[in-house]
């Protein structure tokens, strides 16, 4: 589904009071007399776009001035998106767009409901809307709009040395990126070789091995506590089996306890199966006793202080403890770095090497650039040349026989993302005139038709939802008017399509037509704004024709136009 505005809400306006613009998917046009506040209607649409806040254009006595759009999008689609990644909501494919400004210059905007910089409406609107005004003819203006343009002109001859160039250009990019930081980085790599040489030379000092931190932590604190580990560990044992020096029928330790427990519950076991139970884990009980007693004397056996070892792990715990401060949170976190920094050691080491790599490497990507943007060049020439000739075409039947249209192509020193041409879009006026830029070539009124003319020779090509344009017509009259309204009919077939124009022959061709009427005090009040039916369209013809919306000769023009127009849908 293509985008496209649905109702525009304009209030405190220039002239505009208040008025309701219900636009359709089509050919729009926007009539009225001089001073009814037309014009203001393509104000309210740059605005709603993210055009220039101007004070001035608030309605005297206004606080200030609004224009509330009210767009049909795709669910989903990459605008939905767009909106839906700044925090905005588009409800049933309907996307609400706000602006304010205020008579003192403050200007804020809304978008799907959230606040947003005004920059966010441009930068939305790019792919959305093209406004060709009097005084903002903006995108085909812009030299990167004019060589994706010229691109998609040119079409499948251009996509696949297009996509093999941006593959160079991408590893063109990396390469010199590379070689850049080992040639202008050296002094900066050379301290880095130096200090990972020490740093390497440390560890291989010290050796550690992986966890040998810990366990040098837990023989210092065996180590520094060993008369009591073993005065602990002989109290226990004697607990256990007793004093050997004690004199005997004194039993007092676990095993003899034990042992006359087991002895009572022997003795009557054959009486009662629970208790011959109670006898077995009594047994088992003495036997696991036993075992710890035994364990216990070896410990403490093993258990003698070494002030020379102490002192020992002591010195090699501070060593350790250095090294892990320096490069890591541990013993093994150390022989990690360790490993990491010997591989970026041999890559440093290895730059001279690297560096006659590299740069045979971009010399061979340096050629095929060469000869990838030397094609690209040929084929854009070819379209631009197709290009020129089907707008200059075209501005003969705009009233503008002798202007011609050329698209020039030259070349940047550097290569870029799309290739090395630089496009503009010249036109010279008369045969004997030089190509000007667009903006420097044409009047006001003469770069709206050829933006007219580039526009319906781009449609399809460069396709954008709506097209606004103002005063397209000015200059021009007669069969040359019929000529521009047919022509926006054709583009409204591909996009949405809102003129303001004064000219009959252009409104004949609309299908939705809006007149802003101007009320007696000279302001535009919501009413103002009719969307006009058959009978209204004939009786506002005849007003522009004959400046009597009665008049009989009139009429019946304004019924052979609309006719004409119908006939040649």
């Amino acid at each position: 589904m293509r985008p496209r505005v649905e109702e525009v809400r304009i209030q405190g306006l220039g002239v505009i009071d208040e008025a309701v613009l219900e636009l359709s998917p089509g050919f729009n046009v926007v009539t009225g007399e001089t001073g009814a506040g037309k014009t203001m209607v393509v104000t309210g649409l740059g605005l709603l776009f993210g055009g220039r806040a101007d004070p001035s254009r608030v309605r005297p006595g206004a606080d200030r001035a609004s224009v509330e759009g009210t767009l049909v999008i795709e669910p989903g689609g990459r605008v939905a998106q767009q909106v839906e990644d700044i925090g905005g909501a588009a409800e049933d494919g309907e996307l609400i767009i706000s602006r304010t400004v205020s008579a003192e210059g403050r200007s804020r905007a809304w978008l799907g409901g959230r606040t947003v910089p005004v920059g966010t409406l441009t930068y939305l609107a790019d792919d959305l809307v093209a406004v060709h005004g009097q005084m903002d003819q903006q995108r085909l203006l812009q030299p990167a709009r004019q060589r994706a343009a010229l691109d998609r002109y040119a079409g499948n001859d251009l996509v696949k040395p297009l996509r093999a160039y941006s593959q160079a250009y991408k590893r063109h990019k990396q390469v010199a990126a590379q070689l850049e930081e080992l040639t202008t980085r050296a002094r900066e790599r050379a301290q880095e070789a130096d200090m990972l040489r020490f740093g390497l030379e440390e560890v291989e000092k010290v050796n550690p091995k992986a966890g040998e931190d810990d366990e040098l932590r837990g023989e210092e604190e065996r180590l520094s506590h060993a008369d009591a580990l073993r005065s602990a560990a002989t109290t226990a044992h004697t607990a256990l089996l007793g004093d050997p020096m004690e004199a005997a029928g004194s039993p007092h330790d676990v095993i003899s306890l034990l042992g006359e427990a087991r002895a009572a519950v022997e003795a009557v076991r054959d009486f009662d199966t629970q208790l011959a139970g109670v006898a077995d884990r009594l047994a088992e009980a003495g036997y696991l006793i036993s075992d710890v007693a035994t364990d216990l004397a070896a410990y403490a056996e093993s258990i003698e202080a070494d002030p020379a070892r102490l002192a020992s792990v002591q010195e090699r715990r501070s060593v350790l403890s250095s090294l892990i401060r320096k490069y890591a949170e541990d013993s093994a976190g150390v022989l990690a770095w360790a490993q990491q920094a010997a591989a970026r050691l041999s890559e440093l080491e290895g730059d001279d090497e690297r560096i006659d790599e590299l740069t045979r490497e971009f010399d061979e990507l340096t050629a095929r650039l060469t000869e990838l943007a030397t094609e690209l060049t040929n084929v854009r020439q070819a379209a631009a040349e197709r290009f020129g000739e089907a707008v200059t075409e075209e501005l003969t039947a705009l009233a503008m026989p002798h202007a011609r249209v050329v698209v020039q192509l030259t070349q940047a020193e550097e290569f870029g993302p799309e290739g090395r041409d630089e496009v503009e879009l010249r036109m010279a006026a008369h045969p004997a005139a030089p190509p000007l830029p667009l903006n420097k070539g044409a009047s006001g009124g003469e770069l709206s038709r050829v933006m007219l003319a580039i526009e319906v020779v781009f449609a399809g090509a460069d396709p954008v939802p709506t097209f606004v344009f103002d005063e397209v017509d000015a200059g021009v009259g007669g069969k040359a008017a019929v000529e521009i309204g047919r022509r926006l009919a054709r583009l409204a077939r591909t996009a949405q399509v809102i003129v303001v124009t004064h000219l009959p022959q252009v409104a004949a061709f609309a299908d939705q037509h809006l007149v802003v009427e101007k009320a007696s005090d000279g302001s535009v009040v919501r009413s103002g704004v009719v969307t006009l039916n058959h009978e209204g369209r004939v009786r506002e013809l005849s007003r522009m024709l004959a400046g009597l919306e009665d008049s009989e000769l009139g009429r019946a023009h304004a019924e052979e136009l609309l006719g004409l127009a119908a006939a040649d849908r």
